[in-house]
This record gives C-alpha cells, sequence and structure tokens, in this order.
C-alpha cells in the first residue's frame, strides 16, 4: 500500500521569505493536501495513530496549543529554520512569535564547528536578528561535560574546529598533542591519516576518546553526503577497541544542558526537529516534548521505521504562531519557572 508523499521541503526552498502571506498560504496547501487523504483507506492501521497527529483536528489542536503555550523552546536550525542559505517560511514569524510573548529559547545544533556569534550572523543574514546567548552547540556540550569531569580544567588533543577549539578554552582546557587527557573528535574538514592515527595513538595511551556527536554522514553546500564526526569516530574505535563518549543528540546530556541554560523543567519546554534519529528521540530519552516538522529530512512514511512517536507533526514551525494572549509568558511566570527548575 502507497502513502501519498506530502513532504514539502522541496516547495519550500522556492520560497521568498519576506512574503507576508506565505504562512497562511503554506498553511492553506498543507491542509488540502491532508484533506485529500483518507485516513481509512490509503493509511494502513499500524501508521494510523502517526498520522493523527497530523491531520485529527482534535488531537494536531490540542497539542499544537499546549506546544504554543510552552514557556521555553529547544529548536534544531537546518531544515527547521534553513534550508543551506534559504530561510524556510514562516521561521521569521516564528522567532517573532517567541519574542512577542516573553518565551525563552535556544537554537541547538549538533555541529560543533561553529561559534555562536557566527551562527549569529547567518541568522542575521537571512533576516532574523537574535542574540549570540541564543544558540547551543554540541561544542559547548562537550565542554560542559568535561568541566563537569574536571572542575580543574584540563589537556586535549582536539580535531575540530574554532567553534569547538573555543568552547573547550572558556571552560579550562588547553591544546596538547602529547600526553593529554581527552581526545576530542568534532566537526572538521582538516581530518587526514596522520591526525587520525595520532589520535588513536593518545587513545591507546590512555587519553579518554570523545566525540562532540556520533552523526556518520552530513551534506556539502551542493546536497552531496560527506563523512562526519561519527564516522572518523568509528574509524578510532575499531582500532582502540574503546567507545566515544558523545555528548550532541540524540543524547539526553545536551538536553540537560539546555535546558540549565534556559532556566526551565523539561514540562515547561519542548523540542522542535526535523529528524526522527536525533531530535525526536533527544526529546524522547530527556522526556521534553519533542515536535517534528516535515520541512526537513524526515516524510511521513519514514515514521514506520521508528518505535517511537513525536508529540506533534507539522508542516513546518509556520503553523506554530498565532495572536492569543494566553501563549503570553509573563516575566513572573518565568522567575518562578526558574526557581522550580533550580530544585530539579
Amino acid at each position: 500500500m502507497t502513502i501519498p508523499d506530502i513532504h514539502v521541503s522541496k516547495d519550500l526552498s522556492l520560497v521568498n521569505p519576506n512574503d507576508q502571506s506565505i504562512s497562511r498560504d503554506l498553511a492553506a496547501q498543507f491542509a488540502e493536501r491532508m484533506g485529500q487523504l483518507h485516513m481509512d483507506d490509503q493509511i494502513p492501521p499500524h501508521q494510523s495513530k502517526d498520522w493523527a497527529l497530523l491531520k485529527d483536528p482534535v488531537i494536531h489542536t490540542e497539542r499544537l496549543d499546549a506546544i504554543r503555550q510552552k514557556k521555553g523552546y529547544i529548536i534544531d536550525m537546518d531544515g527547521v529554520i534553513y534550508h543551506g542559505n534559504n530561510l524556510l517560511p514562516g521561521a521569521k514569524e516564528f522567532v517573532e512569535f517567541l519574542n512577542k510573548n516573553n518565551k525563552k529559547y535556544l537554537f541547538l545544533t549538533n555541529n560543533s564547528a561553529p561559534t555562536p556569534r557566527e551562527l549569529q550572523s547567518k541568522l542575521e543574514r537571512l533576516g532574523i536578528d537574535v542574540t549570540a546567548d541564543h544558540f547551543f552547540t554540541s561544542g559547548q556540550a562537550t565542554a560542559y561535560f568535561l568541566k563537569s569531569q574536571m572542575p580543574e580544567g584540563g589537556t586535549v588533543y582536539v580535531i575540530g574546529e574554532p567553534g569547538l577549539a573555543y568552547a573547550l578554552y572558556d571552560m579550562g582546557f588547553f591544546m596538547n598533542d602529547h600526553n593529554p587527557d581527552y581526545v576530542v573528535l568534532g566537526e572538521s574538514a582538516s581530518y587526514n591519516f596522520e591526525k587520525l592515527t595520532k589520535a588513536v595513538q593518545l587513545v591507546q595511551s590512555g587519553a579518554k576518546l570523545i566525540a562532540t556527536n556520533l552523526d556518520v554522514e552530513t551534506l556539502d553546500s551542493a546536497g552531496r553526503k560527506i563523512p562526519a564526526t561519527g564516522a572518523f569516530s568509528a574509524v578510532v574505535e575499531l582500532v582502540t577497541k574503546t567507545k566515544a563518549f558523545f555528548c550532541g543528540k540524540p543524547s539526553a546530556l545536551i538536553m540537560r544542558y539546555a535546558q540549565r541554560v534556559l532556566g526551565l523543567s523539561r514540562l515547561e519546554t519542548c523540542i522542535i526537529g526535523d529528524r526522527m534519529d536525533t531530535d525526536i528521540v533527544a526529546g524522547i530519552s530527556s522526556e521534553i516534548d519533542p515536535v517534528l516538522v516535515l520541512s526537513g529530512v524526515t516524510e511521513m512514511p519514514d515514521l514506520a521505521q521508528f518505535a517511537y512517536r513525536p508529540f506533534i507533526i507539522l508542516g513546518g514551525v509556520y503553523e506554530i504562531p498565532n495572536e492569543d494572549e494566553k501563549n503570553l509568558v509573563t516575566d513572573s511566570e518565568l522567575e518562578e519557572a526558574s526557581r522550580r527548575a533550580s530544585f530539579l
């Protein structure tokens, strides 16, 4: 039985993000495409619950309202806010909704290469103006973890880019390629045989192996697959017969750190992402309501591969903004939420 394909990202990347009618038009198009589907005769029974999260008017509306009333948002970037250098429809309006309603939010990325300031500059070029403290990377999560293990600081051998190196420096860790406490692997275009051999030898000599994340692939600017941190980590793991500890998604650790930055409990927070195997499972494992958007890599038929479901499925973040005053979070409510979270 074939399920109709309603994946929308190919259309979204072609839309002018400055068009004020985007959200309304896309929502209407999306609803029309949903209306063409008949749950009973086109969707296999075992997938009906997945599709109910997308098109059942009662479930969808109820859960979307719950998401709109959250105090904190952890937001993936690529596939949610933009594709490459193209802002996705509704992204700007979504950020305006967060600011207008006094929400707390973090843009969370598994990419350890950029600094928060570089990510801020990218969004600024795309038309979204936010401060650098709204960004959190797997490099920062890795630095937080190492600080928790060695509060006095230590030494690291790093294969990575400035974003990772700066995060480690900020937590009191310094570069050492002779006898470091840790070997840390992150995103980089500079991997080669010499560096991987050095990493192997240092781990064999007693350094602990850390990876910012275990993503085995990513895409280049032309949309072609290229190896990512997890692929290079696997090389070192196989040779040294050790397992890398990783801090990025889908680890609940990075979610815990993000919660700490937001100062909110898990019940007052949601995560919005486009990948079932990282964003959604990170929310599941940390008990933070996960929101799947279909503006990235995941399509509805893909959900049959997974034993878990998101809290709700949206066409994109353009579905979230509305003018209901009940979504507004007051300063006193944030202060009270922060006090509650400090005890967790």
